[in-house]
């Protein structure tokens, strides 16, 4: 293991403290791809005719990414705090793009097993050791603005998405053949692989521990005017046995369901309140994408000066009334309002996974940060799996009980509410976090 860097920081080392996010920014806008995957779901299944429904490549493959994503980080984040995460990025890196080779080769030869270990299995692993790796560096290196910090990472691997879907469609396009236009997405899935592994490895070379003692030139650390900020840290395994790791681990875990329920059904949702095409619904799901991203770095970045239980309970008020008002937008023909409802939600959306780390060194403090982000992104692995059946099933039922050719205005309405009654429960437990209390020694 690398001997941790020592020494009293230099003007040199804080100005080139800037340079860590660009780092974080390069690692997560690759693994940030994911959330573009739906591009590949009808590529995938005609290369892959016959497959079982129940085992459906596009499907199993980006849900089982998820619940990696959220595994990976949790088992891994102790190892990331040992290594250091230039060692985790540079894995992560190897991972994800290996793991996009391996679904490469299992859609040439038409083995959907091979995309299911390559992309889901493999590729998960990728995304949840990038995920962390660089999130307890940024803490420790702009301990003066944790949350813009944490918020600049994170709104790269909101941002990946929008850079990957058009280059996924033009990839495909461009490397497919007339007579079989399904190689295209296996071939594809090579260069796909060879661009990210390139794109982190260079990410995981910026990355690095700040010196041994490290403040900004000019910043003071102030008395401890904010109870809810620590002036210690604790390990993982002590974390994980306070009540508060299990609030914020709720807290995570409601607003994620809400926003990725939602996100799940926002093209067949759109199509069905207001009888947009499906063109028409990709413009939406663009934008409110667009301010997925934006609303990782404005709302960790305001968390530094309202505190980040604040921000939660923010996103908890403005949610839930936004949930129970767009039922009543959509049935009144209101389209902009329901544009400018659903915008605001995945500003917090974003939000809330940029705000959780700089939430979470606040109460446990910034030394194993990372490892304690790792076990409480097993929050957003089971509300990849809750949010989207709350909203796909109970619409499904409302679906089937409308008589042939009535309108479907209504059918979102009860998924809504129930997500809605989660929210409010989020703004009780937000309300519950308190200050770590330590121990005498």
């Amino acid at each position: 293991m690398a001997a941790p860097q020592t020494g009293t920081p230099t003007s040199a080392s804080v100005s080139n403290r800037w340079l860590i996010p660009l780092g974080a920014v390069l690692v997560h806008i690759c693994i940030g791809s994911v959330y573009a995957w739906s591009t590949f779901n009808i590529p995938i299944k005609n290369a892959l005719p016959g497959t079982p429904s129940w085992f459906s490549p596009p499907y199993t493959t980006f849900t089982t990414a998820l619940v990696l994503l959220g595994l990976s980080a949790a088992f891994g984040g102790p190892w990331v705090e040992r290594r250091g995460p230039r060692v985790a990025a540079t894995v992560a890196a190897l991972c994800f793009g290996i793991g996009l080779a391996i679904g490469g080769v299992g859609l040439l030869l038409r083995q959907p097993v091979g995309v299911f270990v390559g992309m889901g299995l493999v590729g998960g692993v990728g995304c949840g050791l990038g995920y962390i790796a660089p999130v307890s560096t940024l803490v420790k290196w702009f301990p003066d603005r944790r949350g813009m910090a944490t918020g600049m990472a994170i709104m790269g691997f909101g941002g990946g998405a929008s850079i990957a879907s058009p280059m996924n469609v033009w990839l495909m396009k461009t490397l497919g053949s007339p007579t079989d236009p399904t190689r295209g997405v296996g071939l594809t899935m090579f260069v796909l692989g060879a661009i990210y592994l390139v794109v982190m490895l260079v990410g995981s070379r910026i990355l690095r521990r700040p010196p041994e003692g490290f403040k900004p030139a000019g910043w003071t650390p102030q008395a401890s005017t904010n109870r809810m900020i620590s002036d210690r840290s604790i390990s993982r395994n002590a974390a994980l046995a306070t009540p508060q790791f299990y609030l914020l681990w709720s807290i995570l875990f409601i607003n994620v369901s809400a926003g990725i329920g939602v996100l799940s059904q926002a093209s067949p949702m759109t199509q069905d309140l207001f009888t947009k095409t499906a063109a028409e619904a990709g413009y939406v799901v663009s934008l409110i994408s667009l301010f997925n991203l934006a609303g990782r770095f404005i709302w960790a970045s305001a968390s530094d000066y309202i505190g980040r239980r604040n921000t939660y309970i923010v996103f908890f008020v403005v949610q839930f009334c936004l949930f129970l008002l767009i039922p009543f937008l959509a049935a009144s023909g209101n389209y902009i309002g329901f544009l400018a409802s659903w915008s605001i939600v995945y500003t917090m959306y974003g939000g809330g996974f940029s705000t959780i780390p700089a939430f979470l060194a606040d109460i446990f403090g910034p030394e194993n940060v990372g490892a304690i982000h790792g076990a409480i992104l097993t929050a957003w692995s089971a509300a990849a799996i809750v949010g989207p059946v709350i909203i796909t099933q109970l619409s499904d039922s409302a679906k089937r009980a409308l008589a042939p050719g009535a309108s479907k205005v209504h059918v979102y309405d009860q998924p809504l509410e129930v997500l809605a009654a989660g929210l409010a429960l989020g703004f009780v437990l937000t309300l519950l976090v308190r200050p770590l209390k330590h121990k005498a020694a």
